[in-house]
């Protein structure tokens, strides 16, 4: 079984797939865990997708903030250990809204379609990573989430790209320092990990 531990173990694996950036947890912090995490991002999310349907990641004003900042209502329930039995919901709710978003922002800044997925694809990249390397026990450093930007930081990051005239820049830019930093972490984490005998299963083979 392996158990190399890059950091503390999670108390909730739900809670470490939240990708959770700085902003998102200093606001769990404030409740310390006493808000329920799924009927405020049920909200936020609900808000955000007709912000999103009325046509506001067009906008070049400080209107294509409006998404990200409603879906800050997910950041009190960071904190939360996320033992309800719908929780697990949170975070395919929150990948899901983030994803939604920047595609919105980039095709409605009629950006060629191959940045946008370069981008998307950086986020999709570390996800995936993570859940895999959670199942094996192999937990990723804690500057990850913070340098990482988490799902509110990137959201925030793409609406200031737009306000600032730069959208092609910023997904550019955001996409080559994610796909680097992803990578590379992923890359020196995993030859770190002993490869051989009962330490390389998968836990799923092992229940």
């Amino acid at each position: 079984m392996i158990s190399v531990h890059m950091t503390p173990v999670p108390s909730s694996t739900v809670v470490a797939y939240r990708d959770d950036g700085p902003l998102s947890r200093g606001m769990g912090v404030l409740v310390a865990g006493q808000l329920p995490p799924l009927p405020p991002l049920i909200a936020g999310t609900f808000v955000s997708a007709v912000l999103l349907v009325i046509g506001v990641a067009g906008s070049d004003g400080l209107a294509v903030f409006a998404p990200a900042v409603t879906l800050l209502l997910a950041g009190p329930g960071s904190s939360h250990p996320h033992d309800g039995r719908l929780d697990w919901l949170v975070p395919p709710i929150l990948r899901i809204t983030e994803y939604v978003f920047i595609a919105a922002v980039g095709f409605a800044h009629d950006l060629p379609p191959a940045l946008i997925f370069l981008l998307l694809g950086a986020m999709a990249f570390h996800h995936y990573d993570l859940v895999y390397r959670l199942r094996q026990r192999v937990y990723p450093p804690a500057w990850l989430a913070t340098f990482g930007l988490g799902w509110d930081g990137r959201m925030l990051a793409v609406a200031l790209a737009v306000i600032a005239g730069q959208v092609a820049w910023g997904f550019a830019i955001l996409s080559v320092y994610l796909w680097g930093l992803f990578g590379w972490e992923s890359v020196t984490c995993w030859l770190a990990v002993p490869r051989s005998g009962m330490e390389a299963t998968d836990l799923e083979t092992q229940d």
